[in-house]
């Protein structure tokens, strides 16, 4: 089952990483992605990848326990419009209803989030169904450090766990691990989790500025190709003309495999690519003024004319008549 999260979910990642004395780009290097990926927070990419990137960080810097230590420093509330949403509840339990229920809609897929109480002790868990070997173990930290964030937004920025649940191995990383977190960790569990006294289930949080909004982004479904291409094909993007054989690699599959597979969903390579420059390139030239050939070579295009002729057959128009039309619209619009 792969799972999908949002660029977001890393965190302050780039700053923490240079500030430890090593390489964002490096890492983004070895992990195969455009490090320009963490400029798009709202950007879906696999799961399987960020376990990547929090592996090579690890590596990096040298610090088994990256995702503890970087979790220090992550924000439940800047966890894209999910946190903000999740973080808008009036109470900690009502926080903790939103994030299990908008989860796998809004923020993560192949993720389990549950929640329990028995006696005085709530426990809160986090679990991923996708596999990937130590870099599980990093995200399982910095999964539970924004599950404390969470509780710390209700109970007060000097409060600590009761109980963190490790699957770490041994008493040694345990103890290591109470240093980072400064809480208890217990080793050998089979899900992480944070426990805590459950009468904080009523603390109520800080009073927000901006009016709540639930967010309205879904994440890729976990089963079937189209989607998973298209969110791939947006990373791809970032750095340049998306290679079906990048795809292919991230999907896990061979070339002629994943041609096979779209064309069971009625669709193709081409056809994907050619919907998602499309989108992009209605979006930059409605929302940025942005040169016609800035906007061609950031789309993949040899030059002007080639884009102009790609605009021309998706619209019927030429993007400089489609922007004035825009621009007309919207100046419009202002003075009703």
């Amino acid at each position: 089952m792969r799972g999908y999260t949002r660029a977001s979910a890393l965190g302050p990642i780039a700053d923490f990483v240079e500030t430890r004395g090593g390489s964002i780009n490096r890492i983004f290097q070895r992990a195969d992605l455009p490090v320009t990926l963490l400029n798009s927070p709202d950007q879906p990419l696999p799961l399987k990848d960020q376990f990547n990137v929090l592996s090579e960080a690890g590596r990096e810097i040298g610090d088994p326990f990256f995702g503890a230590a970087l979790g220090r420093l992550v924000s439940m509330e800047k966890l894209s419009a999910f946190g903000r949403w999740v973080s808008g509840a009036s109470t900690l339990e009502g926080a903790i209803d939103r994030s299990n229920r908008g989860l796998n809609k809004y923020l993560q897929t192949g993720t389990v989030l549950e929640f329990g109480v028995l006696g005085q002790t709530a426990r809160w868990s986090i679990e991923f169904l996708d596999s990937g070997a130590d870099g599980r173990f990093q995200n399982e930290l910095l999964g539970v450090s924004y599950l404390i964030d969470g509780v710390r937004h209700y109970a007060g920025r000097t409060w600590r766990p009761a109980l963190i649940r490790s699957t770490c191995v041994g008493p040694k990383q345990a103890g290591a691990l109470e240093k980072v977190f400064q809480a208890p960790v217990m080793h050998g569990c089979k899900v992480t989790a944070v426990e805590f006294d459950a009468s904080l289930l009523s603390a109520v949080g800080r009073p927000r500025a901006a009016p709540e909004t639930r967010p309205d982004s879904l994440v890729p479904p976990a089963s079937g190709y189209r989607e998973e291409v298209m969110a791939l094909l947006a990373i791809a993007l970032l750095e340049g003309p998306p290679k079906i054989d990048w795809i292919a690699s991230k999907l896990d599959t061979s070339r002629r495999s994943l041609q096979r597979s779209l064309d069971a969903e009625g669709c193709s390579y081409s056809m994907l690519l050619d919907d998602l420059l499309k989108d992009r390139a209605l979006t930059l030239l409605a929302s940025t003024d942005q040169d016609v050939t800035d906007i061609a070579l950031q789309l993949g295009y040899s030059d002007g004319p080639h884009f102009s002729r790609a605009f021309r057959r998706w619209t019927g128009t030429a993007p400089s008549r489609y922007r004035s039309a825009k621009a007309a619209l919207g100046a419009g619009s202002e003075g009703v």
